[in-house]
């Protein structure tokens, strides 16, 4: 059995438990194993995609400039659609050069569009892509729920990220996988609650101390799943 979440949902995933030869986990900070499981439990790391293992992006804070890519999948869409472009246009207004790159659902394309032109904003829209390095290598910060495999990747890329945990994941998990990212100093945490209130002084903050961005890429680059399939691997060959 493999966990990435940094927590156990759900009562059948524990039903499982006692049946599974290892328990395969990103680390083991997890939450929700029975200690009388700790013998089968092994720490392989996030299975992600090897390409964005590879990847690593070249952080570029010289043009102070924020470019900023808005991910979240169709959970987060809408909301961040409805919220963002405001606290963007905030910024722009304010004097921060910012560029956004943000995933929508294709009905949002056209209001987004024209949000972005007529409040100047220089910005790229996109409803799905098979290759999401090329939007990671484009941007300096993200702004993302917080499932697990995101984080992770966005870990592993040295992206400086905001996460912003949906509030009605199971068990609150996303929080808690937001929470294990910024106590390592790798991210900036809101929560959804607080985006109108907090979100616009989160980015001038950023914009104005742009080396914070450099620190929290320096301290995701002490981190890396890049050993995850041998990990797994090497379980599978020992069963």
């Amino acid at each position: 059995i493999i966990y990435e979440n940094n927590l156990i949902i759900g009562r059948a995933n524990n039903k499982l438990l006692p049946y599974a030869e290892e328990i395969l986990v990103a680390n083991k900070n997890l939450a929700g194993i029975s200690s009388k499981y700790n013998n089968k439990i092994t720490e392989v790391g996030n299975i992600i995609k090897k390409e964005i293992i590879n990847f690593s992006l070249n952080l570029e804070t010289k043009n102070r400039e924020l470019k900023i890519l808005v991910l979240g999948g169709s959970q987060a869409a809408k909301i961040f659609a409805e919220i963002l472009p405001k606290i963007f246009k905030e910024c722009s207004d304010f004097g921060i050069p910012i560029r956004i790159i943000q995933h929508c659902l294709p009905n949002q394309n056209q209001r987004l569009s024209s949000f972005y032109k007529k409040s100047k904003i220089i910005y790229e829209l996109f409803n799905f892509s098979e290759n999401i390095i090329e939007h990671f290598a484009k941007v300096n910060l993200a702004i993302t729920r917080s499932g697990s495999s995101v984080l992770a990747e966005l870990t592993n890329a040295n992206i400086p990220f905001i996460s912003i945990p949906l509030p009605t994941s199971v068990d609150n998990h996303q929080l808690k996988n937001a929470t294990y990212y910024k106590n390592k100093n790798c991210s900036f945490l809101l929560e959804e609650k607080d985006l109108e209130d907090k979100l616009f002084n989160l980015l001038k903050d950023i914009y104005e101390n742009l080396s914070k961005l450099e620190e929290i890429s320096a301290n995701q680059r002490q981190y890396s799943d890049k050993h995850v399939y041998e990990n797994v691997s090497k379980v599978l060959e020992k069963i």
